[in-house]
């Protein structure tokens, strides 16, 4: 709604810069206040075509109180303003970003400005453009920027290093190994380790579980040039799946030929990093079943990390409503609560691990709700140190490009801080329960930490309350008069946001946590 009223504003009087500072509803006297913020002279015939223009959308019974505010920004705004968008949008780019690294000059219809960086002006023009469209968010004009070399001598810089967090490792979970019967030795284990905690390298680990699938293959042996099998097994023990590469002993080749899909098998195995992922091989192979009455034992978290390190959320306050003409009561449920309202942007649509492949997370936006109110932000581009090119349709959708990704911090130092930023909060996000959550699930639980699931879904909400064409983000924001730029995390979590709130208005409780 907000993006139709300037446009109209804009194409019609003389503010052709101005941007919508507030809006408020009191519904005791019926009247709405909009303040216009303009950066040059306005006169008479400007005030009454915009005040023209908003009568249009608001409803007859409602008074219009429009005040409007000449506030021109000066150099020294713009400078801070850039050297925060900067820090908090693109922390490893202005790791050694100073504001006198910053130059802003007055034009005609703006302001242009330069940023030195460490990197090359090539590198970091995405970055730019990404600086030039948030201060247009905040200030009225246009804004042109460029990147320039910095003069630093990297070596000379000292950085100062904050104390750690203190080291968390959990023991990996096991259970007892029973109906033991060799095929290839008589060593008898006692205890396997649950799939789902073999994280690690390791040189002798045991693993239990059933076949899922078995392929044999051949390899040419070098120093004979003779043809080998070899196998590929998928076992499966309730907690996760492992596949593993088996080269079989000359004596027991008939035996392991004999195992078929189903059959319960116990391994020693070794496991080793390779092109960033573990590869896991059995050394011997033998039968062996997981308990009958097996019950998966909680695995313990690691502690929620006593500050933030790389990723510090934001104050934030929300100038606009969804709709300022719908219902402001809001519902005690929403005041008793925290919540969470997040969104992601991945390199693909694989939200669970396929062959020990996982797509990755490359935005992170969630706004945080206390006292029911949007309070909080947490906004970055994620590394997901994948060392290859985003493919081409994430980056015609999003909108993000690799120099901003690879810039960015990566998921090993993001997620601690995101699962900080969770704590306690109740999880909202549309299609949280199938997509958002296994994404942050899958790496929190990467690095050793265990978010508790308590979620709620504003796609099933939308699903119950209300009578739609098609349940998608943007035909919900459509309802509530929400107008944000999708397919990016920042602006789609803002938006789920607001559908929340309006959603719980309707529903005036909270639906059964998911």
């Amino acid at each position: 709604m907000t993006d139709d009223i300037l446009a109209e504003i804009h194409s019609s009087c003389g503010m052709k810069n101005s941007i919508i500072g507030g809006m408020a509803l009191d519904r005791a006297s019926l009247q709405v206040s909009v303040t216009l913020i303009t950066d040059s002279a306005y006169t008479k015939d400007d005030y009454n075509i915009s005040y023209g223009v908003l009568r249009k959308y608001v409803p007859e019974e409602f008074s219009l109180d429009l005040q409007i505010s000449k506030v021109t920004p000066d150099t020294a705004m713009v400078k801070r303003k850039i050297y925060t968008i900067m820090k908090e949008k693109f922390p490893a780019l202005s790791a050694f970003l100073e504001e006198k690294d910053i130059s802003v000059t007055k034009t005609d219809g703006g302001f242009a400005f330069s940023v030195a960086t460490v990197r090359s002006p090539d590198g970091a023009a995405e970055t730019i453009k990404a600086v030039e469209k948030e201060l247009k968010k905040h200030f009225c004009g246009d804004f042109y920027g460029k990147a320039v070399k910095a003069d630093v001598d990297l070596s000379k810089i000292k950085v100062e290093t904050e104390e750690a967090e203190p080291e968390y490792v959990f023991a990996p979970r096991t259970f007892p190994v029973t109906n033991f019967l060799p095929i290839e030795t008589a060593e008898a284990p006692e205890r396997a380790v649950y799939m789902s905690d073999y994280t690690y390298a390791s040189e002798s680990t045991y693993v239990c579980g059933r076949i899922v699938d078995i392929s044999e293959r051949a390899y040419i042996k070098q120093s004979t040039g003779e043809e080998k099998p070899y196998y590929i097994f998928t076992l499966n023990d309730n907690t996760g799946n492992i596949e593993l590469s088996y080269f079989p002993r000359k004596k027991s080749i008939d035996k392991i030929r004999a195992l078929a899909v189903g059959e319960s098998v116990v391994c020693k195995c070794r496991s080793e990093n390779k092109k960033d992922r573990l590869w896991y091989t059995a050394v011997t192979i033998d039968r062996g079943r997981q308990p009958e009455d097996f019950k998966m034992e909680k695995r313990p978290s690691k502690p929620v990390p006593e500050r933030y390190h790389c990723i510090i959320p934001q104050p934030f306050t929300d100038y606009t409503q969804s709709d300022f003409f719908t219902d402001d009561t809001i519902p005690d449920c929403l005041k008793e609560n925290t919540f969470v309202v997040f969104d992601l942007e991945t390199t693909g649509l694989q939200s669970t691990p396929k062959d020990g492949v996982m797509d990755g997370i490359i935005e992170i936006g969630a706004y945080k709700i206390t006292g029911g109110a949007i309070a909080e932000k947490f906004s970055t581009f994620v590394n997901p140190l994948r060392g290859e090119p985003l493919p081409d349709k994430i980056v015609e959708l999003t909108g993000i490009t690799d120099e901003q990704v690879n810039s960015a911090p990566s998921y090993k130092d993001v997620m601690p801080d995101f699962v900080k930023f969770c704590d306690g909060a109740i999880l909202v996000g549309h299609n949280v329960v199938n997509f958002d959550f296994r994404f942050v699930d899958y790496y929190a639980k990467s690095l050793g930490y265990e978010i508790e699931k308590k979620l709620i879904d504003t796609l099933f909400l939308s699903q119950k309350l209300l009578r739609l064409a098609n349940y998608k983000l943007n035909t919900v924001a459509e309802k509530f008069g929400v107008t944000f730029n999708h397919h990016r995390a920042e602006d789609d979590a803002l938006a789920t946001a607001k559908i929340f709130i309006e959603l719980i208005k309707i529903k005036k409780s909270l639906p059964e946590l998911l």
